[in-house]
């Protein structure tokens, strides 16, 4: 028999003056895993972790962990018999209480039991020497892995997150999403984070649920969503873009770099070709006259430069193409740029474009 999903949402829905915020939400976190609710802000993410938290009714759905029913419209258990833990924006942590008294607030054991917990989670964050400190004294990663630790004390079987880390500098912020990845690990709990940064999703999702005006539009592991977006938004979200449009006549579209594919697609549909930046490439060996390009490559095709930018780890070239007039980034590795006014000629990896119909 299959173990059942440490937490499962089916098909929850709310409104606020007649607007859908979440609107049929499912979703399954399994024990160990993090699962990331990715979207834009207002998109109804932070609503959804409010209802799996109880400190917000769903209109309709149900939630259950591990296999148990734990809220619908009729039956509800009150937030703090959900085994569900807590982490915001806002580290709340009480002031006037030491880093060990605030780890140890919402604990019930014997003294004994409770100090060894507290100690071993200090010690599982890297604070174990600021037991007796208080939050003021602390820096925002420091507070930030203390309210970890409060999070974890009870041992919740979920930690629900809604961007926990929005607070930290850039510096600090890849360290601490990795220790904090590491101790949830750890103790094998189920974690949903909600975030709107892309990358964030990236570095420490199981599975990323992408989210859009409250439904869920696609789920998977992060090099699935990312290598195959659903449509040309969910691409967007995760880089920036190149649209190539065309028209589909016998199942194929004419752009300037060849015929594209477009299988099922009704002759006079418009179509957007998707690529990243970073899957053009300039051709400089060939300059467009050379040996014929490979199937992978397609056609080249001769754009004149508009701009360069240097971005640290490679340019951005800006293309104004001869075919359309349309306008199309390069992402160079290294330092190259070219002056406006040069003209040079462009390949695609046709294996990372997408294929969209018009909406």
């Amino acid at each position: 028999m299959s173990q059942p999903a440490r937490l499962e949402i089916r098909n929850i829905t709310r409104s606020f003056g007649g607007r859908r915020v979440v609107n049929d939400v499912s979703l399954s976190v399994m024990p160990g895993q993090v699962t990331c609710l990715l979207g834009p802000s207002g998109c109804g993410k932070s609503t959804t972790l409010r209802i799996i938290a109880g400190v917000e009714m769903q209109d309709s759905g149900s939630i259950f962990v591990d296999g148990q029913l734990v809220c619908d419209t009729v039956y509800r258990v009150p937030p703090e018999g959900r085994s569900i833990g807590l982490m915001f924006q806002d580290f709340a942590l009480f002031p006037h209480l030491s880093v060990a008294q605030n780890v140890a607030f919402g604990l019930h054991g014997s003294r004994a039991e409770n100090d060894a917990r507290v100690l071993e989670l200090l010690e599982k964050v890297g604070m174990g020497s600021y037991a007796n400190a208080y939050p003021h004294e602390l820096s925002g990663g420091e507070q930030q892995r203390v309210a970890l630790a409060r999070a974890l004390a009870p041992r919740p079987r979920i930690m629900l997150m809604d961007e926990p880390f929005s607070g930290l500098d850039d510096r600090l912020r890849d360290e601490i999403r990795d220790q904090t990845l590491d101790v949830l690990k750890s103790e094998g709990t189920a974690v949903l984070l909600v975030t709107h940064e892309p990358g964030e999703a990236m570095r420490m999702a199981d599975e990323i649920a992408l989210m859009r005006n409250g439904k869920i539009v696609q789920r998977g592991a992060p090099y699935n969503i990312y290598n195959a977006p659903v449509d040309r938004a969910a691409a967007a979200f995760f880089s920036d873009i190149n649209v190539i449009r065309g028209k589909v006549n016998g199942a194929l579209t004419e752009t300037a770099f060849g015929q594209f594919l477009a299988p099922g697609v009704p002759d006079g549909t418009e179509v957007e070709i998707v690529i990243r930046p970073q899957h053009l490439r300039i051709d400089f060996d060939r300059g467009g006259k050379g040996p014929l390009p490979t199937a992978s490559e397609g056609t080249p095709a001769r754009g004149i430069v508009e701009r360069a930018r240097y971005m640290g780890s490679e340019s951005l070239v800006e293309f104004r193409m001869d075919f359309d007039g349309s306008l199309l980034k390069a992402q160079i590795p290294s330092v190259f740029l070219p002056n406006p006014g040069t003209p040079l000629w462009l390949m695609i990896r046709r294996d990372r474009c997408f294929v969209f119909p018009v909406r």
